[in-house]
């Protein structure tokens, strides 16, 4: 496995930290006027699913755990898994939505994503940037109310919660950021 220096991990970068396999969500480095820099991170056990925060000396050395990633196809979601299409050899898996966490919000059948595996198991999915989500339930805007800075919740048919314009209504296809969680634009 790969070494990799504090100041050079990355978020989404997959790390061993105390034996345990890890995924770097957030990194800060910080560099300070006096004493030694070091990175501050939030780190995603791949085993257990707990997320610590940890800060690492600049100088400190970790291990890179070797992550295989596929590109699937999401079909279904069932009550307590999704299950994703290897479409070259159209094998099925089941990914559970604890591993998926907020990426549920975000998958409609036929949504592409990478799926990392960790000793064969799935323990993260990569969304593309931006999806396609329909408007399920939306409030009729009232003219001239300015109490709401000009947006509205609505429900997507994922049960996603978005600000929106006003001029949204119920039907309405819109395009989502899956980064940041908020509207783009009409799809």
């Amino acid at each position: 496995m790969a070494k990799v220096k504090a100041g050079n991990i990355e978020t989404g970068m997959f790390l061993m930290h105390n034996g345990h396999p890890h995924r770097v969500i957030k990194k800060k480095f910080v560099s300070p006027g006096k004493g030694s820099a070091f990175c501050r991170t939030k780190l995603t056990n791949l085993e257990t699913g707990a997320t610590i925060e940890h800060v690492f000396k600049s100088h400190d050395t970790l291990e890179e755990v070797f992550v295989e990633s596929k590109q699937m196809q999401f079909l279904y979601l069932g009550s307590d898994a999704a299950v994703f299409m290897d479409q070259r050899n159209y094998e099925q898996i089941e990914i559970s939505l604890k591993v998926l966490g907020d990426a549920v919000y975000y998958l409609v059948p036929e949504t592409k994503a990478y799926i990392s595996f960790y000793e064969g198991k799935p323990i993260a999915v990569s969304l593309p940037p931006k999806v396609e989500l329909e408007v399920t339930e939306s409030e009729d805007a009232i003219a001239g109310d300015r109490s709401n800075s000009g947006t509205k919740p609505i429900t997507t048919e994922t049960g996603l919660v978005v600000q929106v314009p006003l001029f949204i209504k119920k039907g309405e296809r819109l395009i989502i950021d899956t980064t940041s969680g908020e509207y783009v634009s009409r799809a």
